[in-house]
């Protein structure tokens, strides 16, 4: 089985907790007032839409442990760091969780601030921030979704999908907005070689897209329903989403540019969900306790078994039912590892780019 650089592994399908109060600049008053409280702004796919997420467990178990009352926003990865970049002066959030290169850009834009988690030391090099001010609490994949039952059987490469059997049948999340939207600008760049093949392909690729989408945890249900046959999405989330949408099957697009893989082979790359402490958060010291929580042995046992994804710590060794699939699942997918330095620097670029190559 591949590394476990990232397992947004999977639990989850959307569906947020209302607030008790309103968490813009004006109105956090009322939870900066509460001591018992703790507020987590993150991205979607950790949280059940029946309340059977790992983050539902976890924040059931820390609620019980502690006392602190957990507050919850979700959206896509680019959305939760522009509502925090906004909130800069007047911080509402404690903890911030996202997927690359959002968390990064999070870092960069001096959102985070220094905590290394318990459990940290077990967290590979390459899934923390060398500076401690994020560090991955469920390590996951990139993947794509299709309908098992109106397709025979998974499409294999990425020009498959340019046949008109895919005709307003293909949707995925909008790079700079979602973090696995961002991912399928990411991996086409490296699955054809190049920025500029990539754009390319994507362009061809816009005759069949529905449109954009700003959060990808929506497109999963569409795909079980028919409505799609195919769809971007994680191997943590979209797993979990499998229990209860029967119709849903994962795989990774090969590439067919010879130069940049063998033709066919399928691809993916690690996507975490990692955690940071945000910069003058309203309640640190809990937003400190809720992160030490999440890479607790007990929650990070839970990610697989209840959560669908993969442990971010090496020391969790996962047999789950679910564990097991996940490795049988990932066998014989090759593993690359973006330059996450080069993306985040030039995020914007990229997405400006994609943005021009399909008139999105």
């Amino acid at each position: 089985m591949p590394r476990n650089s990232r397992l947004k592994p999977i639990a989850a399908v959307l569906g947020s907790l209302v607030l008790a109060s309103s968490l813009t600049a004006c109105g956090g008053e009322s939870a900066a007032s509460d001591a018992k409280v703790v507020t987590v702004y993150s991205a979607d796919g950790l949280k059940g839409e029946n309340g059977d997420g790992w983050y539902d467990q976890v924040f059931k178990d820390f609620e019980k442990e502690t006392g602190i009352k957990v507050k919850y926003v979700e959206g896509g990865s680019g959305e939760m760091v522009q509502r925090a970049v906004r909130e800069k002066t007047n911080p509402q959030a404690d903890v911030l969780v996202t997927l690359p290169p959002f968390i990064q850009q999070a870092d960069g834009k001096g959102l985070l601030q220094k905590y290394a988690p318990k459990g940290s030391d077990q967290v590979d090099g390459a899934d923390k921030a060398a500076d401690a001010t994020w560090t991955s609490v469920v390590n996951n994949y990139f993947g794509f979704v299709y309908n098992k039952k109106e397709l025979k059987q998974a499409p294999t490469t990425w020009d498959e999908l340019l046949d008109t059997t895919y005709k307003n049948k293909l949707q995925y999340s909008t790079p700079g907005v979602a973090g696995d939207g961002t991912a399928v600008l990411i991996k086409a760049i490296h699955d054809f070689g190049g920025k500029e093949p990539a754009l390319a392909y994507l362009k061809k690729l816009q005759a069949n897209n529905v449109g954009p989408s700003a959060s990808t945890g929506k497109l999963a249900p569409k795909v079980d329903k028919g409505e799609l046959l195919v769809a971007n999405g994680d191997v943590q989330m979209n797993y979990a989403q499998s229990k209860d949408m029967p119709n849903l099957g994962i795989w990774f697009p090969g590439a067919t540019d010879k130069a940049a893989d063998a033709a066919g082979k399928p691809t993916t790359f690690a996507l975490p969900y990692a955690g940071g402490l945000v910069t003058k958060a309203p309640h640190s010291e809990n937003g400190k306790k809720l992160l030490d929580f999440m890479l607790s042995a007990k929650a990070q046992q839970q990610v697989s078994e209840i959560g669908g994804g993969f442990s971010a710590r090496k020391d969790v060794k996962a047999t789950d039912a679910n564990a097991i699939a996940l490795t049988k699942l990932m066998d014989g997918v090759e593993v690359f590892e973006p330059d996450w330095a080069d993306i985040d620097k030039n995020l914007q670029s990229y997405v400006e780019d994609w943005k021009s190559a399909t008139g999105s």
